[in-house]
C-alpha cells in the first residue's frame, strides 16, 4: 500500500498559472503568498510534509500522476516551511535549481480548485 509523504488541497489558481503550464512548469505556494507571486502560483492551505521527498515517489494532482525524477536540495525545507516549490515536468535526473522538483516529461492535466495534491511512495 502507498505511503503518503505529502498532501494539500488547491484553494486558488493565480491568473498567470497557464503561462507557466505552457512551459512545463507549476509553482506552488501556501495561500499566504505575496500578491506579486500569487498570480503565478497554485495556492493551497495545508502543508503536510510527513517525510523527505525522494526520486521515485509519485506526485498526484487531482486524477493525474507523475513520477518524481529529481529533488532539489531545498525542496523539502521550502515545502515544509513555505509550501513553495517549482514543479518542472522535464524528466531531469538532476534538479536545475535547489527549489525544483523534477517530474516525468508528460502532458500536464488541467488543475482545478479543490484538487488534492499528494506525494506517495
Amino acid at each position: 500500500m502507498a505511503e503518503t509523504i505529502y498532501t494539500t488541497v488547491v484553494t486558488k489558481l493565480g491568473e498567470s498559472v497557464n503561462e507557466f503550464l505552457e512551459q512545463g512548469m507549476l509553482i506552488t505556494f501556501k495561500d499566504n503568498a505575496p500578491a506579486e507571486l500569487a498570480e503565478f502560483c497554485i495556492l493551497h492551505s495545508e502543508n503536510n510534509l510527513h517525510k523527505e521527498i525522494q526520486s521515485g515517489d509519485v506526485l498526484t494532482i487531482g486524477e493525474a500522476t507523475y513520477k518524481i525524477t529529481a529533488v532539489g536540495d531545498a525542496v523539502n525545507k521550502n515545502l515544509s516551511s513555505l509550501g513553495h516549490i517549482t514543479l518542472r515536468f522535464d524528466g531531469a535526473d538532476v534538479a536545475d535549481l535547489p527549489g525544483t522538483l523534477s517530474l516525468e516529461n508528460k502532458e500536464i492535466k488541467q488543475i482545478n480548485v479543490g484538487d488534492v495534491i499528494k506525494i506517495e511512495r
